[in-house]
């Protein structure tokens, strides 16, 4: 498992790093940090041998959490003196590079405890956040409060939005995972946030969780010393429930973050300063990267094509190319064309595993920074 980039100072973060998110368009990845700045990253550059970012700072306070905007065009971040959510618009220049200007008011301060979380829907319909207080806010992007959820979980150790734009979901002191949908009419008004379906079947709390892109498969990692796949592709308003897939030990802890690649195919667990990656189709335990950083890890992304697996600690962000995908990639497709029945599909299928074949020999090669 080739590392291909690094960020450190002076080029990086003179702080620590707090948190990372990937543009959907699969552009760029952002950074934020206890140095006042965020940073936004292109990730054509993850290849080469300079790494350039453009550096947004936050006035009298500093960023704890960031998430882009669906068109890539803003981002919002949570202030950690102000206890509130900022938005920030990226503006481009002439040059291809980007000025940031903050908007002219921040959201209203309104959690009573650490906050946990924020995302926005990738329908642009609303704005998430969520404390440890088992409080989840729901916020339309001119931050007008919509909804408030109490998720009677004891405490929220993690809160997310779903990829498709759908639900919000929430763990922490119960081994259950809740997932409710935020629900809109057809003119676009908001209606009301119901309750879906849960995720049931941990015998403790649950650290943290992860949807596949198209939300249809969850990821849980939880205390009792396992994760779980879930398909969660279920009609739940005529009460199916998501069903699970596989059970795996791992080891994990305290702050232990969850990642599924967005096709689905690799899980990455992060254990204090460690990362496991497994096989979601078989359970195989693929790679351990261990020490990856100095502290313990705050953070863990995949980009949006499944090719890199991001994650920040201390005051470095590093990236990996993600060769459990490939492996597993081409395991698949080794498997379909077993079953081929026709000569076209048999040829199509033998071309994508060279070509997966020779992107995972280049990435084995790829040197290390």
């Amino acid at each position: 498992m080739r590392l291909i980039f690094v960020s450190c100072a002076p080029q990086g973060h003179s702080g620590n790093v707090t948190c990372l998110d990937f543009s959907s368009n699969g552009k760029y990845l952002a950074s934020c940090a206890d140095d006042r700045t965020i940073r936004i990253w292109s990730t054509k550059d993850f290849l080469e041998r300079e790494h350039k970012c453009l550096r947004a700072n936050v006035e009298l306070d500093h960023a704890m959490l960031v998430r882009f905007s669906p068109d890539s065009r803003a981002f919002i971040t949570w202030l950690a003196n102000g206890d509130a959510i900022r938005i920030f618009k990226m503006i481009k220049k002439d040059d291809g590079t980007f000025s940031f200007k903050a908007a002219s008011e921040d959201f209203l301060q309104k959690h009573k405890a650490p906050i946990v979380n924020i995302g926005i829907a990738e329908t642009g319909k609303f704005i998430m956040s969520a404390s440890t207080d088992t409080t989840i806010l729901i916020w339309d992007l001119k931050g007008e409060l919509l909804a408030s959820i109490n998720t009677n979980q004891m405490t929220n150790s993690y809160a997310a939005v779903s990829p498709c734009g759908r639900f919000v979901a929430s763990c922490g002191f119960t081994p259950d995972v809740k997932v409710w949908e935020v629900c809109f009419g057809k003119g676009g008004e908001f209606r009301e946030v119901a309750r879906a379906f849960d995720l049931k079947g941990h015998s403790a709390g649950v650290h943290a969780f992860d949807f596949s892109n198209d939300s249809h498969r969850m990821v849980t990692v939880s205390k009792d010393g396992t994760w779980k796949l879930w398909n969660t592709d279920v009609e739940y308003k005529k009460q199916q429930d998501p069903y699970l897939l596989r059970t795996v030990p791992c080891s994990s802890s305290d702050g232990s973050r969850v990642a599924l690649s967005p096709d689905g195919r690799v899980v990455a667990i992060s254990d204090g300063c460690n990362v496991a990656m497994f096989d979601t189709t078989t359970g195989k335990l693929e790679e351990e990267l261990r020490g990856v950083h100095s502290q313990g890890i705050t953070d863990l992304r995949f980009d949006i094509n499944s090719r890199f697996l991001a994650c920040s600690g201390d005051k470095a962000i590093r990236v990996f190319h993600n060769a459990p995908g490939y492996r597993v990639a081409i395991r698949d497709m080794q498997d379909m064309l077993k079953k081929a029945q026709n000569e076209a599909m048999k040829q199509r299928l033998q071309q994508q595993i060279r070509e997966a074949q020779s992107a995972l020999d280049a990435a084995l090669a790829a040197p290390v920074e």
